[in-house]
């Protein structure tokens, strides 16, 4: 859960300067570019060996990350010398939700027990995004755990529409002897 906040302190940080100098879409196409670096095991696990000077971290990031910029490679550089070049992943994804919060677009994640059908993934877009009043992207999973129903987080939000839930809150109040 720290790594979380800290990731989204860092991702609220880049989203500020980049707003500032108007390079919103620069930044975030190179936060990616970082972020795909950093999903390379060999060059993570370099990058994060404490025993490695520094400056060979830095050519290295050079050799591999050309046309960067500068303050995405700074953000990039600190966060190789605080050891929380793992976070990068995090900040990029933070960074995208705060940039498709900006532009009126909330991503849902929404997790269902069985597949949707496009035309209720259509349906399930509209009914969520008056909900928020921003246009809405679904991402959505399966669980057949939920038994029936869904799981909607959208931003900090978090709708459980799910028979699970409904059962343990069922079950809950039969212990507390309520009905």
């Amino acid at each position: 859960m720290a790594r979380r906040v800290s990731a989204i302190r860092y991702a609220q940080a880049a989203f500020q300067i980049a707003g500032d100098k108007n390079e919103l879409d620069v930044w975030q196409r190179d936060l990616k570019k970082v972020a795909r670096l950093g999903e390379d095991a060999e060059i993570r696990a370099f990058l994060e060996e404490p025993k490695i000077r520094f400056e060979d971290k830095a050519k290295l990031l050079a050799e591999q990350l050309v046309e960067l910029n500068p303050l995405v490679l700074n953000l990039t550089y600190l966060l190789i010398t605080k050891g929380r070049f793992n976070f990068i992943g995090d900040i990029s994804d933070e960074f995208e939700r705060l940039l498709s919060s900006y532009r009126g677009i909330e991503q849902a994640e929404v997790t269902t027990a069985v597949p949707l059908s496009d035309e209720a993934k259509a349906r399930l877009k509209r009914r969520l995004g008056a909900l928020v009043a921003k246009k809405i992207v679904l991402k959505t999973r399966v669980d057949p755990s939920l038994v029936s129903g869904m799981v909607a987080r959208i931003g900090d939000r978090l709708l459980d529409g799910s028979t699970r839930s409904g059962l343990a809150a069922l079950r809950r109040e039969l212990r507390q002897g309520r009905i």
